[in-house]
């Protein structure tokens, strides 16, 4: 499954203290130009984000999976958290 292997990766390369992955395909596969790649929504919380933008955490991740871009994922929208982040956004 993508989203496994999405997720074996990431796990591979960030520690990561918590990752879910939607896969939103199903609300995309009419599009016009769908050439058949997912749509995903990734959330990953690791501290390995620490000192870094957000454009870093992003391209952190676009490294990764780069080579599933346009054949198995069409479209990949991610929430990047260090943990304090996170638990700060969990109390609200």
């Amino acid at each position: 499954m993508i989203k496994d292997k999405i997720i074996e990766l990431i796990e591979k390369n960030i520690k990561v203290e918590h990752i879910s992955i939607r896969d939103r395909s199903a609300g995309h596969k009419h599009h016009k130009h769908s050439d058949g790649g997912g749509h995903y929504k990734l959330h990953v919380v690791s501290d390995d984000f620490n000192n870094m933008s957000l454009l870093q955490r992003h391209q952190t991740i676009y490294k990764l999976v780069n080579h599933m871009i346009q054949k198995e994922i069409h479209a990949l929208s991610m929430i990047t958290q260090t943990i304090s982040e996170y638990k700060k956004s969990i109390k609200k």
